[in-house]
């Protein structure tokens, strides 16, 4: 007993100062919450979030870290977890502001500003700490990120740590669960959502998602005015982008080998177009009309292939610069990134990592291969020197105080903030300055992973025996009811201003309010829902910005109530 007891308590003669043993029980949490974390009731688990409460387990009956320590694997493990999430989402990030983008990241800012709203009511209503109602808020949202930046806030405010903060974000997480699939489960029967016409809908990208898909379409040419005119001259009639990938010719029997900017357009030539949901009735009312074609059985000499971007000196090119058509007589016809799929337009910019899609003959498609790289093992070869300098320069950021009208105190991005925005720039500016910032998605997971994991953990260690007292001898109860209203209350009000404001389409509604609560469990409810791909779509193009509000929202709550 007395080894066990050295084993877990800790003996500075066997651990060489508390190291070892610290590291032994960091792991060993982790992996208990891992492992728990795979457990899903009614196809629902809190996931990684299992890390804290055993976490907060093993910090009631004592198995603690060096204090030290303790604070350092926090900080870094936060630091490791928001800036491959900026990284991430960086290429898109500003991006998911145009059109279709815009109207679904307003109604998420509505949504966050209605969570926001109904916290400070709480706490000016039920005299609740606003340190406590920061963690309650955290937790009703899932936002972990929010959780580091109120501590750090807080810290930075009052120079102590408050653990009302993690106990009172662990007991509202499970509430901001499932309360959300539970506004979800009720806005159908409210807005009377028949899933059969919101389905076929979703699948044809109507609603929001319009702007941000691509889909294939077949045209007949019929319009006797763009008869004899090229490609080049119809798109800037249309003034619209849209990729011919294949042309076949009246009286032909197979498609044209190569369509480019010169290729002339006569009557009766059936098209195969990638474009827009949104521009598909405006460019077949310039063409002609729709039609059927059955491309597989008359196109036996083109293929289809997706092709990685993997070559270093491509990355920041454009479309146009590489000459793909006229050098190899191949056509690219979608661009797929970060979850979104995109028109390959001309001036667009190619990213290390994209997916392109190609079509053409088997000897056009090696050549292009070839010269847009497709080696997944140059890809394997990771590139630490944006990560760490990135997060040099995000620390340097993290500290720069800058100041609101009516807030007496300076406001700093934090080791929070200040990661996120240096990752999402560079994320995004990379590309143009020929920068390589790309590295695997299993590679981004595994780090995000990891230094979440090590948050968790050294949250839930270092707040065990606050917890405790806190929920299960003080005001737990209320703590969940509160969570209960910040999570169901903003949702429930941002379906309806979602459906009946911007009209949006029932499987995008919830992607969206999944994306402002930056809530996983959701959006894995959602996608099972639907066959399409409407939900990831939305929640891909409003978790970026919806990240960032929550972090910087959650710092100026605390520095002006607290």
């Amino acid at each position: 007993m007395e080894l066990l007891h050295n084993l877990f308590m800790g003996f500075p003669n066997l651990w060489g100062g508390g190291v070892a043993h610290s590291v032994m029980i960091l792991s060993l949490v982790i992996s208990l919450g891992l492992l728990l974390g795979k457990i899903k009731v009614a196809n629902i688990s809190l996931g990684l979030t299992w890390v804290l409460f055993v976490g907060i387990t093993f910090g009631y009956f004592c198995f603690n870290l060096d204090e030290h320590l303790l604070h350092f694997l926090k900080e870094f493990g936060l630091i490791l977890f928001v800036y491959s999430l900026g990284l991430q989402v960086g290429p898109s990030f500003f991006s998911s502001f145009g059109k279709g983008g815009l109207r679904l990241n307003m109604l998420a800012i509505s949504t966050i500003a209605i969570s926001i709203i109904v916290t400070v009511i709480l706490f000016y209503t039920t005299g609740t700490p606003i340190t406590t109602m920061a963690g309650i808020l955290s937790g009703a949202v899932t936002n972990t990120p929010g959780l580091g930046a109120a501590q750090q806030a807080n810290s930075d405010l009052n120079g102590i740590d408050d653990p009302s903060i993690a106990a009172s974000y662990a007991a509202a997480y499970p509430i901001g669960v499932i309360g959300a699939i539970l506004i979800f489960l009720l806005l159908k029967y409210i807005l009377c959502i028949h899933t059969g016409k919101e389905e076929e809908a979703a699948k044809r990208g109507l609603g929001a998602t319009e702007e941000l898909t691509v889909r294939p379409f077949s045209v007949c040419v019929k319009n006797e005015q763009i008869v004899g005119r090229t490609v080049r001259q119809i798109a800037e009639i249309s003034q619209r982008d849209f990729v011919i990938s294949r042309m076949l010719v009246d009286g032909a029997a197979s498609p044209t080998d190569v369509i480019n900017g010169s290729s002339v357009l006569n009557l009766n030539d059936k098209l195969l177009i990638t474009a827009a949901p949104r521009d598909i009735e405006a460019i077949i009312a310039c063409l002609g009309e729709p039609t059927t074609v059955d491309w597989e059985k008359c196109d036996k000499g083109h293929i289809s292939r997706r092709i990685l971007i993997t070559r270093p000196e491509i990355n920041g090119k454009t479309l146009a610069q590489l000459r793909i058509r006229s050098l190899f007589g191949a056509n690219i016809t979608h661009v797929y990134r970060s979850g979104v799929e995109l028109v390959a337009a001309p001036h667009l910019q190619l990213q290390m990592g994209d997916k392109v899609t190609v079509v053409g003959s088997e000897l056009a498609i090696s050549h292009t291969e070839k010269r847009l790289g497709n080696s997944i093992k140059r890809l394997n070869i990771p590139n630490l020197i944006p990560i760490f300098l990135g997060i040099a320069l995000g620390c340097f950021v993290a500290n720069i105080p800058f100041y609101l009208p009516g807030i007496q105190a300076p406001l700093k991005l934090g080791l929070t903030g200040g990661p996120l925005v240096v990752a999402i720039l560079i994320g995004f500016l990379g590309p143009k300055f020929h920068l390589i910032t790309y590295n695997t998605i299993s590679s981004n997971l595994m780090i995000r992973e990891i230094g979440l994991c090590i948050f968790l953990a050294c949250v839930g260690l270092g707040t065990g025996k606050e917890f405790i007292d806190t929920v299960f001898n003080g005001n737990g109860l209320a703590m969940v009811g509160y969570g209960a209203i910040i999570t169901m209350l903003p949702l429930l009000i941002g379906g309806l201003i979602g459906r009946y404001a911007f009209h949006l389409n029932y499987y995008t509604l919830i992607g969206v309010l999944a994306g402002a609560n930056t809530n996983p469990p959701a959006l894995r409810y959602a996608n099972d829902l639907t066959a399409s791909d409407s939900p990831a779509v939305a929640y891909s193009t409003v978790y970026p910005f919806a990240m960032f509000l929550r972090i910087i929202t959650i710092q100026i709550l605390i520095l002006t109530l607290g």
